[in-house]
């Protein structure tokens, strides 16, 4: 008989995880009979289960059949964010190779981000490719996915991982490493296999099921194929006449976003910041992206639990926190109404009333948001130098 474990950690009248703090609302989450999801036990099984020293030999292995046979030995796409530039770091620093480094620009980076970027790049000394998308295409967008799936942020979820696929092909560079698997957080994939970053992959985990054909169709003419280009996923006949593999870094070396901090702020000097609705213990979490804030809030409204659940989880499953430090984490943090929400709404050219509307009908049973109860989060130190043209 399974055990009744309802009661054991309740917070926003949502049954939580009895090892971490992720509820029922929780992508992929499933709980066993002791209460333990399944994020925690694909963690448990790359603590204990994964050969780490021959996944490594296989990392290496793979390089090897690389290494030297074009003007790039592979591609990183990058942000500029903790684990693109420890990816980047370890990929030249660790295995000697020599990347195209490939960058999506979602148009919201951080003023500290660009200097944090510039730093990398100059310290490690790289070819780095930036490509920046139509600003008015993006705001359409934004707004239509938003209202669709409750995520304004399909231009960057789908062109961050698009726009490298598409530079492989064009400059013929066929091995691409991403940083973290997604086993790390949720259970699309687990460590027990080599993650491939593709088509199959991208579809399932971050195109909120649109295509770059249905955004066209649901706009209604407002935007062109033209104008998607840097939507559409290579295809998958151009990707196998070159041979292309595009991994995660963290399927061959186990993944610790905090040493891994430790690592960039020493080595290159990568400096952490202030997010809303992140504890300061975690200064280097999303910290290159305006409207982190609104993107985590609007999880809130929907789900119930938002960034300090996923980092208080983390921590707990690496031994560094315990669930009742994790629990004053959350109460304290989570759920606070963003400064940077004005900043998005007049970009999204909503009311806070439609957004609200927008939010609670896209929410995950049984969380229910009370937004009486909520306090005003305070306003981030650079949110002054933020600009945009509304015309």
């Amino acid at each position: 008989m399974a055990q009744d474990f309802s009661s054991t950690y309740i917070l926003n009248d949502l049954r939580r995880c009895t090892r971490c703090t992720i509820p029922e609302t929780h992508e992929t989450v499933v709980f066993d009979e002791q209460g333990v999801c399944n994020i925690c036990k694909n963690i448990e099984y790359k603590h204990t289960q994964v050969d780490w020293d021959d996944r490594k030999k296989q990392l290496l292995e793979l390089v090897e059949q690389y290494r030297g046979k074009g003007p790039y030995d592979c591609i990183v796409p990058f942000s500029g964010g903790k684990d693109s530039t420890f990816t980047l770091w370890y990929i030249m620093r660790e295995l000697g190779l020599k990347p195209l480094v490939v960058s999506f620009d979602h148009s919201f980076y951080r003023p500290k981000t660009i200097e944090n970027n510039e730093r990398t790049q100059r310290k490690l000394g790289i070819d780095f490719l930036k490509f920046r998308s139509d600003w008015k295409i993006v705001r359409k967008l934004m707004l239509e996915s938003l209202k669709r799936k409750g995520d304004f942020d399909w231009h960057a979820h789908v062109g961050c991982f698009v726009y490298p696929m598409q530079i492989a092909v064009k400059f013929r560079i066929p091995l691409l490493f991403w940083g973290e698997s997604s086993a790390e957080y949720t259970a699309y994939y687990n460590y027990a296999e080599i993650e491939e970053v593709d088509e199959r992959r991208h579809h399932r985990i971050n195109d909120l099921g649109i295509s770059a054909e249905d955004m066209v169709g649901f706009l209604g003419g407002a935007v062109t194929m033209r104008d998607m280009e840097p939507y559409i996923y290579p295809s998958s006949q151009e990707l196998r006449q070159l041979g292309v593999r595009s991994v995660c870094l963290g399927s061959y070396i186990p993944w610790d976003v905090k040493k891994h901090y430790e690592i960039i702020h020493r080595e290159l000097d990568w400096q952490g910041d202030q997010v809303e609705g992140v504890p300061p213990q975690y200064p280097y979490e999303k910290v290159e992206y305006q409207l982190q804030g609104p993107r985590d809030y609007l999880k809130f409204i929907k789900r119930g639990y938002a960034r300090t659940t996923h980092l208080t989880s983390i921590d707990i499953r690496n031994g560094r926190r315990t669930r009742d430090e994790a629990k004053e984490l959350i109460e304290k943090y989570e759920g606070k109404r963003p400064a940077s929400l004005d900043y998005l709404l007049p970009i999204l050219g909503i009311s806070e009333k439609e957004w609200r509307e927008i939010a609670l009908a896209q929410a995950i049973p049984p969380y229910q948001h009370d937004f009486s109860r909520e306090q005003n989060d305070e306003p981030l130190w650079d949110m002054k130098l933020w600009e945009w043209n509304p015309q």
